[in-house]
């Protein structure tokens, strides 16, 4: 599904702005985030060298808004009736994942896991979403936010550039 939202994304967008800044733009929207960015990136054929720090710094521009705001945004919305049910969904799935045992126990390290591995429904969103369900203080959950999204980028990196360029290679 991602993979597929994004090339919709690739392909109305790619005349109408930069490929970079659409790289971007596509790593700060939730879901898609840094794994959207980079296989937009590979679409496109921007050099990973370039794309990488784009999308990690796409992907961690809303973060600390997020973990300082989420709560109030949330409370907000809830109240609407265009976004009461997305949110709702949107808080109750967040809470299904952060009150498991090993995120209870192992908070920083279940953080960083939840965040890395490259899934629709987890990510740097997810992560500050869940950082705050389990009050987890900003100065805590950014770093390890922050990680998890670098190691994100790795892996959809590889999946991205690495596997297609050994397939080329063969």
């Amino acid at each position: 599904m991602t993979e597929e939202l994004v090339h919709s994304f690739v392909e109305f967008f790619k005349s109408k702005i930069p490929d970079e800044l659409l790289v971007f733009l596509i790593s700060v929207l939730p879901i898609l985030e840094l794994r959207g960015g980079l296989i937009a990136a590979a679409l496109l054929d921007i050099n990973l060298f370039i794309a990488f720090p784009i999308c990690v710094l796409g992907n961690m521009l809303p973060i600390p808004f997020v973990l300082l705001f989420i709560r109030k945004i949330f409370n907000l919305l809830k109240k609407t009736k265009l976004f009461s049910k997305m949110v709702t969904k949107l808080d109750e799935r967040a809470k299904k994942k952060a009150n498991t045992e090993s995120m209870k126990k192992y908070k920083l390290w279940g953080l960083f896991i939840l965040v890395a591995i490259p899934l629709p429904g987890t990510g740097g969103w997810t992560g500050a979403l869940v950082a705050d369900i389990l009050d987890m203080r900003i100065k805590h959950s950014l770093p390890i936010i922050t990680l998890g999204v670098i190691a994100a980028g790795l892996i959809t990196a590889f999946i991205s550039y690495g596997i297609p360029a050994i397939i080329s290679a063969i």
